[in-house]
């Protein structure tokens, strides 16, 4: 996990962030410069389930919560990442807005 030590305003309404983060993750960006976003874990405002099917519950579903589902239609792709940290695993599901 990472933490931002400093912050500058620049042109544009856009900031300048510099960020602090641990090897590992840095590496799973894997050279990846551009089209990075920042998220922290202490924003989060919706809990959210797991379902498990099949046998020995070997098929899970990440299940979006009632909150989040108002008008949305999957006709696009999905595409998924996971981020690896040292305790955790973060699922990043990312669907185009004209698709929901």
């Amino acid at each position: 996990m990472g933490s931002i030590l400093t912050t500058k305003m620049a042109a544009d309404k856009k900031v300048i962030v510099e960020v602090l983060l641990d090897y590992d993750e840095y590496v799973q960006l894997k050279g990846q410069m551009h089209n990075v976003h920042l998220f922290s874990e202490d924003n989060v405002e919706v809990k959210a389930n797991i379902s498990q099917r099949g046998r020995n519950s070997a098929t899970k579903y990440f299940l979006i919560p009632k909150e989040m589902r108002k008008g949305m239609k999957f006709t696009e792709e999905v595409s998924c990442t996971k981020i690896e940290t040292k305790g955790r695993a973060i699922f990043v599901y990312t669907i185009r807005k004209g698709g929901i």
